[in-house]
């Protein structure tokens, strides 16, 4: 505190509490450009004019709200340790709009004729629609958290969220780490160390940052960041301020095409574990000492994503987990304004290309791999012991899409979907079963995964604690997603299988679940559950 007695916005602590918070955002930031560019196709002009300008806005805004809603609470206190809630990127929604939403919308688009500049527009308007499905949700989410939080079993919450982890993040940077094991390696070893192993290495010198800088070193000493001399060029070529420019044009014509409903099964529930594991930051934050109100925290996050989509950013924002980490770093107020700042800067003078070229994406790969790794633990962490079973039911849908995810694109490798090679269809199932691959079960699994995780957690874990009227309702709500085609149904097209919205479109799942609801109705008649049984 002050001599007046007011907050500090500045204390030491805020700049180790800076580090690791811009080097999260970094990371993202440089996720971003390597998965624009080699996934969807993305031109230069698209990501430094539009999206990360976008991205910008959306995280000064809720930096901003979050360090000045400290400020408040700690004058309203008069205490002089109430840290800012962490805010920034959303690494689990970065990773599913751009496989789940943008790539699919780039290959229906290719698929249809269009040319690689046209269907990388039809990528970024569908990511556009998915963020603003994503940020209203989330605020709608702010008035009703608590209601869904009473009503889902905690597994059931964390499950679909650890199976995203475990596989769209962990998994593909793991298989990065062994590719690159000098690199890779190393610098896991350094992160374990500082984030798990609780270390303080010399100087006070963030463990995340010694990861990234080490990495760098080894990256260009083993050749990984040996960019051309044209690609330093091509990323100086950005470097420039630009203003953010609103897109509300790119985005009305991008639900006007039905992308918002077309990836619904997506959005949805992305939105639902964006507002639920705020939720649980905000309490975390809570049991640390600082009580933030859950309406306002909520509603900020959702702005924050409603103002990247109007700017041109396709990436929902959220609240970190890690709060009651950073406040024993000593982190408060400031770290918040700062972080947010930094990456500000960065991606409105468009150095983020010239940071991506010196930090190789192997530099980093370690502390997205430590991201996924805390998301899994903190599923079976924070769960009631004996719901352990439901989280590993429910990390199944999330790996089971992966995989089919990875089985498609080695068939694209081979040439099926592409121009010149046989187009995806129903012949691919016939020839996977032949070496007894479920090719159908797999493609199943994979539309709208996410309430497919989230609906056998809840199933599980309300079959442990012998709810089995409860367990069948959840299973009726499953028939219901499915009938409609939110679950599981699917369409062959040229380049990918694609989610078939419809009224019964998914009738044999639906039909499947009816019965699994039928049989728990009846298990108190038919038989006397046992007590003790966990």
């Amino acid at each position: 505190m002050t001599p007046e007695g007011r907050p500090r916005w500045f204390v030491r602590g805020d700049i180790d509490g800076f580090f690791g918070l811009a080097i999260d955002n970094l990371v993202q930031l440089l996720v971003i450009l390597a998965l624009c560019r080699a996934v969807l196709g993305f031109s230069d002009e698209l990501l430094f004019e539009r999206i990360l300008p976008g991205a910008a806005v959306s995280v000064l805004v809720g930096n901003l709200f979050y360090s000045w809603q400290a400020y408040r609470l700690a004058a309203r206190l008069g205490r002089s340790d109430v840290a800012a809630l962490p805010y920034g990127i959303n690494t689990v929604s970065l990773f599913a709009y751009v496989f789940l939403v943008m790539l699919p919308a780039k290959l229906a688009a290719e698929s249809a004729g269009a040319c690689a500049d046209e269907a990388a527009q039809v990528a970024w308007r569908a990511g556009l629609a998915a963020c603003l499905g994503s940020g209203l949700i989330e605020c709608g989410g702010a008035f009703i958290a608590q209601w869904i939080r009473r009503q889902t079993p905690r597994a059931a919450l964390l499950s679909s969220l650890a199976g995203i982890a475990v596989s769209f993040i962990a998994l593909g940077f793991f298989f990065k780490a062994f590719a690159a094991p000098l690199v890779g390696i190393v610098t896991l070893t350094i992160v374990l160390v500082s984030y798990f192993g609780r270390v303080r290495f010399a100087g006070g010198l963030p463990g995340g940052m010694i990861a990234v800088l080490v990495g760098t070193l080894l990256c260009h000493a083993t050749g990984l960041g040996g960019a051309s001399d044209e690609a330093w060029h091509s990323a100086s070529a950005n470097l420039g301020f630009r203003l953010p420019t609103p897109v509300l044009g790119d985005l009305w014509r991008a639900t006007g095409a039905g992308d918002l409903v077309r990836y619904l099964s997506i959005i949805v529930p992305m939105g639902v574990v964006n507002v639920i594991g705020s939720l649980q930051n905000i309490e975390s934050a809570e049991a640390a000492g600082d009580s933030f109100e859950t309406r306002p925290s909520l509603l900020a996050n959702g702005i924050g994503t409603l103002a990247a989509c109007a700017f041109g950013s396709c990436f929902p924002t959220t609240i970190y987990i890690g709060h009651p980490g950073w406040k024993a770093m000593g982190a408060r107020i400031g770290y918040s304004i700062l972080g947010g700042s930094f990456l500000t800067v960065v991606c409105l003078t468009g150095a983020v290309g010239l940071i991506a070229l010196a930090v190789p994406i192997e530099a980093g790969m370690a502390i997205v791999l430590w991201i996924g790794i805390v998301i899994v633990a903190q599923a079976f962490e924070t769960t009631p012991r004996h719901h352990a079973p439901a989280v590993a039911v429910g990390l199944l849908p999330g790996i089971a899409a992966w995989g089919a995810l990875m089985m498609k694109t080695g068939m694209r490798a081979g040439g099926v979907g592409s121009p010149s090679g046989p187009p995806f269809s129903v012949d691919l199932e016939r020839a996977l079963s032949g070496f007894d691959v479920a090719g159908r079960g797999a493609f199943a699994l994979e539309q709208g995964f996410i309430f497919t995780a989230m609906i056998l957690a809840a199933v599980t874990a309300e079959i442990i604690e012998q709810r089995f009227v409860r367990a069948a309702v959840w299973c009726l709500a499953g028939a219901a997603l499915s009938w409609v085609g939110l679950m599981h149904a699917y369409i062959w097209t040229p380049g990918d299988t694609v989610v078939a919205l419809g009224w019964g479109s998914g009738a044999p799942w639906a039909v499947a679940y009816l019965g699994a609801a039928i049989v728990l109705a009846a298990v108190p008649k038919l038989g006397k559950p046992g007590a003790g049984g966990h």
